[in-house]
């Protein structure tokens, strides 16, 4: 069973027991349960259920395992030849690491 749920306005994939990096969620600590409530799809072993666009009822519960944990620095680097313009910028984006404990459909 899985579930297509919008997080944060990002969509995920969610089955129970993955664990996911979602962006920062406020307020979360660790072992505290988040529910959420737009889920777009349900596929329960090939029944599959689509929302318009939301399916009504439907929730995913959550586990916060780390509630800030920080990505990868991407560097931007912008530069035009010829023009002595070179402008260098870089950030890191911060996560919360969490767990799909149950999907409710």
């Amino acid at each position: 069973m899985y579930a297509i749920v919008e997080i944060n306005g990002q969509q995920f994939k969610v089955e129970e027991g993955k664990k996911l990096f979602v962006h920062h969620i406020k307020d979360a600590e660790t072992g505290k349960t988040v529910e959420f409530n737009r889920v777009l799809l349900v596929d329960n072993n090939g029944a599959v259920t689509v929302g318009a666009p939301t399916i009504d009822g439907a929730k995913v519960v959550v586990e916060v395992v780390n509630p800030l944990v920080k990505g990868d620095k991407v560097i931007v680097f912008k530069m035009k030849r010829r023009k002595d313009y070179r402008v260098k910028n870089g950030h890191r984006s911060q996560f919360t690491e969490v767990t799909v404990k149950s999907i409710n459909a």
